[in-house]
């Protein structure tokens, strides 16, 4: 098959825009005239460093990062930063509340989803002690499953009244699209489904504000982030909306940039060099070597999207497509041949996921969706069913294509019923 016959719908890596990729292509031959290619270029050259602040300032520019923050570039994706969040807020909670005892010690996270989840569970490793050593705690402040209809599964956000935050946690984290469960909380701050910023308990008198984590991998530049200068850090993989695989993104509120060796002295675990935010900031992201392609798609892209006029065009284009998506959903609903995973409210705009009402017709919907070109459609190994990821590079040409095809599908089932 030749590209255009081909639809990647897959939840990253995912589709790239080909004109991001054409100029890639000659950079990787001959990199702004130096003869040399970009994957060949050293990291520490005056070229490299040019770039590395051009993606710098073209995401502050689409999305409106105030001074207070910090834009580095890092490695070890979503995961990576499980650890890395951990480490890093607990040397700053070191060095804010030496006296305060580990087990006193509390972080809050919101789960949504399977990558929040995750995130907890990686807290609770990074938290144990030895036998009998009590340390720091977790703090489930809601968790979505216990609110779904089996009482297992992540269906939507929960109900506000139901969140319950930590008087003076050391951090508060949150996953803001969950891409395998394909539940989002909404950017509309009147929906039942936004996140309760009301809700994020004050900062004590004479306290540093209490730092917010936003894990925002598949949801970064499809739409404004809502109160983006109220948290300490935002993070993203840039392989869903941005890039290729390997550059993590992060936004980081300069008070968090904490020396986190001098934060062992107060009794804080050590954290690895190149996982140091301050680190990084000290050395404007080029510690050590990069990744520098991913870097550079990635600044290709952005500056791609600032030129089709940024992120309210991005938002304008995504709110359609999505829309679309679900509509044809729905329809498949209602026609009793699709059921849709996620609560209204609650659907994310990426990642579309739905199962088959007959699950002997799902492999039927596979095996056709490959036939037209679509790819990348089947569920998370975890969680199975469909899964189509319309990130920013869906066309809405592509997505016309996606949407004949769930109803073609559905007159198909309707008529052998």
């Amino acid at each position: 098959m030749q590209r255009e016959q081909v639809i990647n719908l897959a939840a990253g890596p995912s589709q790239l825009p080909p004109p991001v990729l054409e100029k890639a292509a000659a950079g990787l031959l001959n990199y702004e005239g130096t003869g040399i290619g970009l994957a060949e270029l050293s990291h520490r050259s005056p070229e490299f460093k040019a770039l590395t602040e051009s993606l710098e300032q073209s995401i502050r520019t689409i999305l409106d990062v105030p001074p207070t923050h910090s834009i580095l570039f890092t490695q070890g994706g979503g995961c990576g930063q499980f650890s890395a969040v951990v480490l890093n807020l607990l040397a700053r909670h070191h060095i804010l509340y030496p006296n305060l005892k580990d087990e006193e010690r509390i972080a809050d996270y919101v789960i949504t989803g399977s990558w929040s989840k995750k995130a907890a569970d990686e807290a609770r490793v990074l938290f144990s002690r030895p036998e009998g050593v009590p340390g720091p705690k977790v703090n489930v402040v809601v968790d979505a499953r216990q609110h779904s209809e089996s009482g297992k599964s992540f269906e939507g956000i929960p109900p506000h009244e139901k969140f319950h935050f930590s008087p003076e946690p050391a951090y508060i984290y949150y996953c803001e699209n969950e891409t395998v469960d394909g539940v989002q909380f909404s950017s509309d701050p009147d929906s039942p489904a936004a996140f309760p910023f009301h809700l994020l308990p004050p900062s004590a008198p004479d306290s540093a504000p209490i730092p917010l984590i936003g894990d925002h991998s598949s949801s970064f530049l499809s739409r404004p982030i809502p109160n983006l200068a109220q948290h300490a850090l935002i993070y993203a993989g840039a392989q869903k909306n941005v890039g290729p695989s390997g550059l993590t993104i992060l936004i980081v509120r300069k008070d968090l940039l904490v020396d986190t060796v001098a934060a062992t002295k107060f009794g804080a675990t050590p954290v690895p060099t190149t996982m140091s935010y301050k680190t990084l900031a000290d050395n404007s992201s080029l510690y050590h070597t990069p990744p520098m392609f991913s870097m550079y798609v990635s600044l290709l892209a952005v500056q791609y999207y600032l030129e089709k006029g940024g992120i309210e065009e991005l938002r304008k284009a995504n709110e359609i497509k999505q829309r679309r998506v679900y509509e044809a959903l729905d329809e498949g609903v209602q026609a009793g041949v699709f059921h849709g995973k996620v609560q209204a409210h609650s659907r994310s705009w990426m990642n579309v996921t739905f199962v088959l009402s007959n699950p002997d017709a799902e492999k039927r919907f596979l095996e056709e969706a490959q036939q037209i070109g679509l790819r990348g459609v089947k569920g998370h190994r975890s969680v199975g069913g469909i899964r189509f990821s319309i990130y920013n590079a869906v066309t809405n040409a592509q997505v016309d294509t996606i949407v004949a095809f769930m109803r073609k599908f559905v007159q198909g089932e309707a008529i052998k019923a």
